[in-house]
């Protein structure tokens, strides 16, 4: 091969490289699925329960975005998940609908997230952090899959969620008959 042809043939190659790169990069980081990871359609397999039934509010609000549910108490504890899910709520205004809801504020949409969105299966633990979008299921239907903790996650875990959230709703929105 000549100097011209081995230098064609390694750009080609590098641009192949970092357009599958980019490519990677815009796509949905998780899938569908029960694992612990995994957007789910039902509760995951850690839980005893199977079917999840979304708040009307949260379906309402995945008309037009996806949906970060925030339930918490006052306490310290939960200060560190406050602080964070706030951060990205704010770095992402407009473009999610951010519920933060307190326990103990007497707002039925608390005990409605906890009861749709413990990944424990009822056990109702705050803080609670789920987000809810829109994904394919296994048989291909556009549908809200969601995923949460009631755990201290930081910051990194729930912007990772929120903008995987973000790339799922951008791809599959469009074909969700709501």
């Amino acid at each position: 091969m000549d100097i011209s042809k081995t230098a064609v043939w390694l750009l080609s190659l590098i641009a192949l490289f970092v357009l599958a790169s980019g490519f990677n990069a815009l796509g949905a980081q998780y899938s569908v699925g029960s694992g612990e990871e995994d957007w789910w359609t039902g509760y995951p397999d850690q839980s005893s329960e199977s079917e999840v039934n979304h708040p009307a509010w949260v379906l309402d609000a995945l008309k037009s975005k996806p949906v970060l549910i925030y339930v918490h108490k006052e306490c310290d504890y939960c200060v560190p998940q406050t602080e964070a899910v706030k951060k990205i709520a704010e770095e992402l205004d407009g473009k999610i609908a951010f519920y933060e809801i307190n326990v103990d504020s007497g707002d039925v949409r608390a005990e409605e997230a906890l009861r749709a969105y413990d990944p424990n299966g009822g056990t109702m633990y705050v803080p609670l952090t789920a987000t809810v979008t829109l994904a394919r299921n296994s048989i291909g239907e556009v549908v809200p899959v969601w995923h949460s903790t009631d755990q201290v996650t930081g910051e990194g875990w729930i912007k990772n969620y929120v903008e995987d959230a973000l790339s799922q709703y951008d791809e599959n929105s469009a074909d969700w008959d709501q």
